[in-house]
């Protein structure tokens, strides 16, 4: 009983050995204000909150979003397939993939797929 005791307070103090250097070892040693700021926001999160905000890369950022949604959706049809009917399971996924590419086409009619005018 005392042995299993022993094991795991050394189990527990290696862990928090191996998380206390991971977290020395992992910090930035030089705060540069390109490497602070978020990755691609569309704005400078340094100045003022009231300028306007660009509404292309709003429309971009929510395409993105949805058809990202979408793919996470389209994988486990490929792994049901195996336990349903084939024919049900065509069928939906026919009809899925139908409205993902009538929204695509209607995205690419009204231009919002277009990075440049």
């Amino acid at each position: 009983m005392c042995l299993t005791y022993t094991i795991t307070f050394i189990i527990m103090m290696l862990s928090i050995l191996v998380m206390v250097i991971a977290s020395n070892l992992s910090k930035k040693s030089i705060a540069d204000r390109e490497k602070s700021s978020p990755f691609e926001c569309g704005f400078d999160p340094k100045s003022s909150a009231r300028l306007p905000f660009s509404l292309r890369f709003f429309l971009i950022a929510v395409i993105f979003l949805i058809f990202d949604v979408e793919i996470a959706l389209l994988l486990p049809i490929i792994i049901i397939m195996h336990w349903s009917n084939i024919f049900t399971w065509s069928m939906v996924s026919i009809f899925f993939l139908m409205i993902l590419l009538i929204g695509l086409f209607h995205e690419w009619r009204q231009g919002a797929l277009e990075w440049a005018n």
